[in-house]
């Protein structure tokens, strides 16, 4: 089982801190409207919030995991809620590679593998190198080709 790279956890961290600030805007917003809230219950939210964050972005790295077995993608992710995802190779369409302006500052990139069906139609796999990415695009594709002729049912 591969994992991703460590850096991605600076990513799901930072989408956290976004969230705590959400919060402490609105709790600032609620403080100035009718309700008051105190300052420091307004702190002890975000602190609560932050470190929840920290604390989510640190596990979801611990269990994230991705396999290309024999006729599959298998994939293992999740906090609250573990998913565990096989991919057959026969029902990949196709193979994106994506870099986001974050991912790109810092070294990271993903691949989305779309397939057929109408449920959860895509498979993202963040947090890999430019590299590994397109490494493990074109192998991706290449066992989609090569298991085209088989039956998906």
């Amino acid at each position: 089982m591969e994992t991703l790279h460590p850096r991605i956890r600076l990513i799901w961290i930072a989408r956290g801190a976004i969230a705590a600030v959400v919060l402490a805007v609105a709790l600032v917003a609620l403080d100035q409207w009718r309700v008051t809230v105190p300052p420091l219950a307004i702190a002890a939210v975000v602190a609560v919030a932050l470190v929840l964050a920290v604390g989510y972005a640190v596990r979801l790295y611990q269990v994230w995991r991705f396999e290309l077995q024999d006729d599959a993608l298998y994939l293992e992710r999740g906090v609250v809620t573990f998913v565990e995802t096989a991919v057959p190779f026969v029902r990949v369409q196709h193979v994106d590679t994506q870099f986001g302006p974050v991912e790109r500052a810092l070294g990271l990139s993903s691949v989305v593998v779309y397939t057929a069906g109408s449920r959860n139609a895509d498979v993202r796999i963040p947090g890999l190198t430019p590299d590994r990415a397109r490494s493990l695009q074109e192998t991706l594709r290449e066992l989609a080709i090569e298991s085209e002729g088989d039956d998906a049912v």
